[in-house]
């Protein structure tokens, strides 16, 4: 179970379930499409709650509203004023971003908390210049713990997912995916488990905190892991630009000091704590799997190609690609 500390919020739905009155003068909507016991629900939107709230000594506080739009249009939703705040995963909308691309790399060392703060510092250094979330203010950015394979039935070697139906959250992870040869299933996170319930997929890739966060142990008994991760995942928390200039100008000052890099450690850290939790809920009837030495470096083959095509891309949107991909490792090596 994740810890709930300090989640004073509600989590209303669409049907128009009543929520309750605060006393605080902003109360911001936050839109959630993950299930209520997720760490982004408890973790990462309860603690920026937190945060909101000790900045402004309780002027801003904020309600979760559950069921208002799919995944991938989070953004949309905020940019037309039906949610104040979001979280949105880069990966649900290919050819949108690039420069999200960078920290979705395999081969980076270090855990969520590190690699989130390193992302929102080459995002003020490097990213923010593509102006990929033009019409919203991002807040945070962050990324889960490495992304590792759960599967229906055992496998022997790297070889053997040549060919598995593999649910992939795109971006950098559908990369690595047609190295592996996998056959990509597209659909949304909170679909997994009906879907591997179902055999409609082989496997799944996801950070290990998702076994808890989608009850993957129910459904993927076997665990592969690749040291370092096959891939990360980039998500950004957005608030609505109106929202936040309809603020005090003295309350824009104050959320300012927790939002950036602030708000993307805590998330970071939220991650990391979910794949612990998850790791230590694992029991018999998990297997877990270690990639050999063999596999490992024939993944090392897999990681080079792909930097080098995102790190092309990159470069071909007009940045400094390899200062910013040595700006991540020296950041997540200092954090």
């Amino acid at each position: 179970m994740l810890n709930m500390k300090g989640l004073a919020f509600a989590i209303a739905t669409s049907a128009g379930l009543a929520a309750p009155a605060f006393a605080q003068d902003h109360n911001l909507r936050i839109s959630t499409w993950l299930p209520p016991s997720h760490g982004v629900n408890t973790e990462i939107f309860g603690g920026l709650i937190e945060m909101m709230e000790e900045a402004t000594d309780g002027a801003v506080t904020g309600e979760l509203v559950a069921g208002l739009a799919p995944p991938p249009a989070q953004m949309d939703l905020v940019q037309d004023g039906a949610a104040d705040i979001a979280i949105i995963f880069h990966g649900y909308q290919p050819g949108r971003f690039v420069g999200t691309q960078l920290i979705e790399l395999p081969g980076y060392e270090g855990n969520a908390e590190a690699a989130s703060v390193a992302y929102w510092r080459v995002f003020e250094e490097h990213l923010a210049a593509l102006d990929e979330h033009r019409g919203v203010r991002v807040i945070a950015l962050n990324t889960h713990g490495p992304g590792q394979m759960h599967l229906r039935e055992p496998v022997e070697s790297l070889a053997d997912f040549d060919g598995l139906k593999t649910r992939i959250g795109g971006g950098v992870a559908g990369n690595v995916g047609e190295q592996l040869g996998l056959v990509g299933i597209n659909v949304p996170a909170p679909q997994v488990y009906e879907t591997l319930e179902s055999a409609a997929a082989d496997a799944v890739a996801m950070n290990v905190g998702e076994r808890i966060g989608f009850r993957l142990n129910e459904v993927a008994p076997v665990l592969f892991e690749m040291p370092g991760g096959f891939y990360r995942g980039s998500f950004a928390i957005i608030m609505s630009q109106e929202t936040f200039e309809g603020l005090p100008a003295g309350i824009q000052a104050q959320l300012d000091a927790v939002f950036g890099e602030a708000a993307s450690r805590m998330a970071g850290a939220a991650w990391d704590l979910s794949d612990s939790l998850a790791y230590a809920d694992m029991g018999e009837g998990t297997m877990t799997i270690m990639a050999s030495d063999e596999d490992q470096a024939a993944f090392a083959v897999i990681t080079e190609a792909v930097t080098a095509d995102v790190l092309a891309e990159l470069e071909a949107a007009g940045i400094d690609a390899q200062a910013a991909y040595q700006m991540v490792i020296d950041e997540m090596a200092a954090d």
